[in-house]
């Protein structure tokens, strides 16, 4: 009756022993495949003192945070839950002189883009020159765990100041927001590249 027993438990723990030898690894962390539709791009046609191209999948929208400025727009991309601040000045004005305007927002413009240094690991500052379209500016790639991974300002140095600003509807992660990041900053580049004034 024992010897039976002790077969029993041999027979019992025989596959147990051989079963364990492989090694079960976890997972490594991953994120969600993100599918981006193709790049075509639109001019905007509103009644605004600039233009430039947007792509097929953003819309425009009015600034409705800021409605006494009929110049600035928000351009929306709902799938990758991602907003491009517009907002405009016109420098020209009869109590201040342009250059001084221009200095004021440019100053204002940077500080906006630094005020991200906090989050960020480095800001990358790319000068932007378009004679031809007589437009100028300065874009700010903000490396790092920021909320706004990219801004810019144009301007003509005479009548027209614009910036531009990108924000994530997301908490700022940057492993999972760079495929995103990098799609939309094509987008920007567009704008800046096609903007002239009206």
């Amino acid at each position: 009756m024992g010897t039976m027993k002790y077969i029993a438990l041999f027979i019992i723990f025989i596959p147990l022993l051989f079963s364990c030898r492989n090694k079960s690894t976890p997972k490594p962390r991953g994120f969600f495949r993100i599918d981006f539709p193709d790049k075509n791009y639109r001019t905007i046609n509103k009644d605004l003192p600039y233009k430039f191209q947007i792509p097929l999948y953003a819309e425009v929208e009015p600034d409705l945070e800021n409605p006494g400025k009929q110049n600035w727009i928000n351009i929306s991309v709902p799938k990758n839950k991602a907003d491009i601040h517009i907002s405009y000045y016109n420098i020209n004005n009869d109590s201040v002189s342009p250059r001084t305007m221009l200095a004021r927002f440019i100053e204002e413009s940077r500080k906006l883009a630094y005020k991200h240094s906090i989050r960020a690991s480095g800001i990358e500052e790319q000068m932007f020159l378009n004679p031809g379209k007589n437009v100028f500016g300065t874009v700010y790639k903000i490396k790092g765990n920021a909320a706004s991974p990219m801004q810019f300002y144009l301007t003509d140095s005479i009548n027209h100041f614009l910036r531009g600003a990108l924000y994530i509807r997301a908490t700022p992660d940057i492993d999972s927001l760079k495929p995103v990041i990098g799609f939309l900053e094509k987008d920007i580049i567009r704008i800046i590249e096609t903007t002239s004034w009206n």
